[in-house]
């Protein structure tokens, strides 16, 4: 039997269990070791914010419709942070260059299930590094999101970049952006973050709640503000201050997820008077002016090659290994105390 973790309603979490299915051809059979769960997207479907549970995006206008709903509950086998083993190869797929054999760790996206079938062509050069832990491939993805962000930006050497959030996207953003030669200010309302991201190379910390963001970035660039910032939470308030942070002309790259409309942020005021670039950065595709020689697949890989060479620590962003079979436990975890976790990683 596969167990695949799956929302019912809102709030509402199981793992069902389905009839082990017949390897197709062109496929691969991975069995599940850790799967990596998205604080942000994971948890819209989780609460019932995501846009998908009451419009549907019609791909060729590029639009969401309204009327009817692109995904409806139960919604089953989220996650897109998985590793694995290989198990079974397709017969017709013999002597295809690149491809993971039996015994192979891989790393890709194939959902929260025990285990997955994964199209060849999709795990192709997703075999683990040498020497990189089975934990580390689970941050392939949410790694490739901070380094969208990171290459949206621009970042030049000695620029001063503010990383609004600091969960675990958001400090491997001010990791990436510091070894892109930034100094950077982390923002966040947790004071264990703050801390946390000056370990991850932050060479100032605010909080959001207790400091004056905006004037404090101005007071420590000489009035100017921040030549840019990325932020990474998805809070409209904090896009807002991060509007407010930067110079005129400033830019600033929205890479998190934001729900509903846009209660704190307020366009007329310093976005409009101060002529801010407002930047959006999601990753089903890289910035448009890379797009020749970066590509999503090209960040994924990277990303690790970074982590193996020891230049980004993401194992200790673990904060709980939790069994999936109490996956509802873990979501729980997540949407009522933030502050007790950072990666939540579900093992199979």
């Amino acid at each position: 039997m596969e167990r695949v973790v799956q929302f019912t309603g809102p709030r509402q979490v199981e793992v069902a269990e389905h009839p082990r299915a017949e390897l197709p051809p062109g496929h691969l059979r991975v069995r599940t070791r850790f799967s990596g769960i998205s604080a942000g997207t994971e948890l819209t479907a989780y609460r019932g914010t995501n846009p998908y549970l009451t419009r549907t995006w019609d791909p060729d206008a590029r639009l969401f419709r309204e009327g009817s709903a692109g995904i409806q509950y139960p919604v089953a086998g989220w996650g897109y942070s998985e590793v694995g083993e290989v198990i079974e190869v397709a017969l017709d797929l013999a002597g295809t260059p690149g491809l993971p054999h039996p015994g192979d760790l891989v790393w890709g996206i194939w959902g929260h299930r025990s285990e997955g079938l994964v199209p060849a062509e999709r795990m192709i050069g997703h075999t683990l590094p040498a020497g990189l832990e089975p934990l580390a491939g689970a941050f392939a993805r949410v790694g490739a999101i901070a380094y969208n962000a990171v290459l949206a930006a621009d970042i030049h050497l000695g620029e001063d970049v503010a990383v609004f959030g600091q969960g675990v996207i958001g400090l491997l953003t001010t990791r990436l952006a510091q070894l892109n030669g930034a100094r950077v200010t982390a923002v966040d309302a947790l004071d264990s973050r703050l801390e946390t991201a000056k370990a991850y190379g932050a060479h100032h910390t605010l909080n959001a709640i207790t400091d004056q963001v905006a004037e404090s970035i101005r007071d420590a660039t000489g009035g100017l503000g921040a030549d840019l910032a990325i932020e990474i939470s998805g809070a409209y308030p904090a896009l807002h201050e991060a509007l407010r942070s930067v110079a005129a002309g400033g830019r600033v790259v929205a890479s998190g997820f934001y729900q509903g409309d846009g209660i704190g942020l307020r366009l007329g005021d310093e976005f409009h008077h101060n002529r801010v670039q407002l930047i959006c950065s999601q990753i089903g595709g890289v910035p448009p002016q890379l797009s020749n020689r970066w590509s999503v697949e090209r960040l994924q890989q990277t990303f690790l090659r970074l982590v193996a060479e020891g230049q980004v620590d993401v194992t200790s962003l673990v904060s709980h290994t939790i069994p999936a079979a109490d996956a509802a436990d873990a979501y729980a975890l997540l949407d009522e105390r933030p502050a007790a976790a950072l990666q939540i990683v579900l093992e199979f």
